[in-house]
């Protein structure tokens, strides 16, 4: 009886002994994965031994700005508007009379050349410069 329970308690110790190491080889041979993001032209790293990279590109303009799932999209929000850019756009509610540029009031027809001239200098402006 004591021989075989010495028996057992070898046998088991040495199970003990070798589990660790089987353990180990299993948590080894996983695999790691990896996502990177690159920008433009660049390489997408390689990976350590047993590691797998998964690369996303994006173009190289995006490289230093906010991820555009966590940019604020609140630009065209009236709760986000400034005071003064609120009291601007009121300005121009309902404007009669002159520099108005409506078929209403004495002076329409100053407003309308007005307009005018802002449009055609706005176009202008947005045109490339083309050499002399």
């Amino acid at each position: 009886m004591k021989a075989a329970l010495a028996t057992l308690v070898l046998a088991g110790s040495a199970f003990l002994a070798v589990a660790p190491s089987l353990a180990q080889t299993d948590v080894a041979s996983a695999e790691r994965i990896r996502r990177v993001v690159v920008y433009g032209n660049d390489r997408c790293p390689r990976g350590a031994e047993g590691e797998v990279v998964i690369c996303a590109r994006r173009p190289s303009g995006e490289r230093y700005r906010i991820p555009e799932e966590f940019r604020d999209d609140t630009s065209n929000d009236p709760a986000s508007t400034s005071w003064a850019t609120q009291a601007e756009s009121m300005e121009f509610v309902g404007r009669t009379g002159i520099q108005s540029c409506s078929p209403v009031g004495p002076g329409g027809a100053s407003g309308c050349q007005m307009q005018l001239i802002n449009s055609a200098r706005a176009e202008r402006q947005a045109q490339p410069t083309q050499p002399r």
